[in-house]
């Protein structure tokens, strides 16, 4: 059995008892999150999929961790010019254990 979500802009295929990094989401560490965007759930062959979301379907989630990914450089230069700038970002992300979907 799985099923896709959507959140902070992305999809994600989940399955029961599997952990998943997603965007930060504003829970404290042990709380539960629901998602109620639910667009596919397969459950033994048999597909269901929403237009665009299923009705009553959800998955349910528990925070494990909030934290920020290793850190990505960008570079700017203008070749000529004496212009170079050079910036660091880390994505904040929240990780998650996904412990039931109900559809």
């Amino acid at each position: 059995m799985y099923a896709v979500v959507q959140t902070g802009g992305h999809q994600f295929r989940v399955q029961p008892e599997e952990k998943v990094r997603i965007p930060k989401v504003e829970t404290p560490v042990g709380g539960t999150l629901e998602f109620d965007r639910v667009l596919m759930i397969e459950d033994g062959g048999k597909v269901r999929v929403g237009t665009p979301v299923l009705d009553g379907a959800r998955v349910v989630a528990e925070v494990l961790s909030q934290g920020r990914d290793a850190k990505i450089l960008v570079f700017h230069k203008k070749k000529r010019k004496r212009y170079q700038k050079k910036n660091g970002h880390r994505q904040p992300f929240t990780e998650i254990r996904i412990q039931s979907i109900v559809g």
